[in-house]
């Protein structure tokens, strides 16, 4: 994950989509405004390189409810949203709107790319698999049960119409938090010339790099956690970074560390992954795609990377 401080709480303001209560916060940093709120399960900021209280405040408000929209669609914790009508439609045909599909297409395109390994029907594994960082390892006979239950190639999918077989369901949030991070990155510059930084969970993107200095600096976190010193500095002055890996969700029992990042053909963890790694791309979905292809090549990683031309910083331990 990608570190930055915690600020402290200056001004306070809601913000109530879909009639849900979410709370973000405005805070003065230095040279910037600090929006801070929580989205997607992870915390999230936006840096904004501006003397005005108000336009960071405006440019939290629309962040935040981007971020918040696109969770309350594509969650799949979240009851009566498009991925949970796909998940209980129990074999029979759903239709889904243009923003949908163009998430599901993508995601059909990466599965052929990276040789089925890049699965959006894998998230049923976690059923079998906690990365809590105990030593609870599923029987070989559990994850082969869950597994009858993984495999797009399974799926009917045609003309923004989907048919999951019964027992089978989708989960977007592999390269969900990443598209939420560019569609609220092209919404500030679309109503601004504020440069400003957004950072989803470590996940984030930059509209321009700040007048006062010629990239943002950026903490790449130490594998011994956020509480400690990080491990180096990455100037960023366009596009987006994406960070993977398991120094917090892992399991490790007799020796064995096993990583969050499973092979769905499989059911098992990918071995010989890097323990880090942060790909940098032209878009925060750009540098999320890379970097899981990266952790799904294991001793490849790194290999694969250069192959593609791409700026990242691979760690193992």
């Amino acid at each position: 994950m990608l570190s930055s401080r915690n600020s402290p709480i200056a001004s306070e303001r809601l913000c109530v989509p879909d009639s849900v209560e979410r709370k973000y916060f405005v805070a003065r940093r230095g040279h910037f405004w600090v929006a801070s709120f929580t989205a997607m399960g992870s915390p999230c900021e936006v840096l904004c390189e501006t003397e005005s209280s108000a336009a960071a405040d405006e440019i939290a408000a629309l962040v935040a409810s981007e971020a918040w929209r696109i969770e309350d669609k594509f969650s799949r914790y979240i009851p009566g949203n498009i991925v949970d009508r796909i998940n209980s439609a129990a074999g029979h045909r759903v239709e889904v709107d243009e923003e949908t599909a163009s998430l599901i297409h993508f995601a059909d395109l990466l599965y052929a790319l990276s040789n089925r390994r890049f699965d959006i029907t894998s998230g049923v594994l976690r059923k079998v698999w906690t990365f809590d960082g105990g030593n609870k390892v599923p029987r070989e006979s559990e994850i082969l049960k869950v597994l009858r239950h993984v495999g797009w190639n399974k799926v009917s999918w045609k003309n923004r119409v989907l048919r999951m077989p019964p027992g089978m369901q989708i989960d977007l949030g592999g390269i969900g938090k990443e598209y939420a991070v560019d569609r609220a990155v092209n919404r500030v510059r679309a109503q601004t010339n504020i440069a400003c930084l957004v950072n989803f969970g470590g996940d984030l993107a930059v509209t321009a790099p700040p007048t006062t200095q010629e990239a943002w600096m950026i903490g790449r976190e130490s594998l011994q956690g956020p509480s400690t010193t990080p491990s180096g500095v990455i100037q960023l002055s366009s596009g987006a970074l994406a960070t993977s890996g398991d120094t917090r969700r892992f399991v490790e029992k007799e020796g064995i560390r096993y990583g969050h990042i499973l092979d769905p053909t499989t059911g098992w963890p990918i071995v010989k992954a890097p323990a880090s790694m942060t790909v940098a791309a032209d878009t925060c979905v750009q540098a999320g795609v890379f970097c899981t292809l990266a952790m799904l090549c294991a001793g490849e990683a790194e290999a694969m990377l250069d192959r593609e031309n791409l700026r990242y910083w691979s760690s193992r331990l």
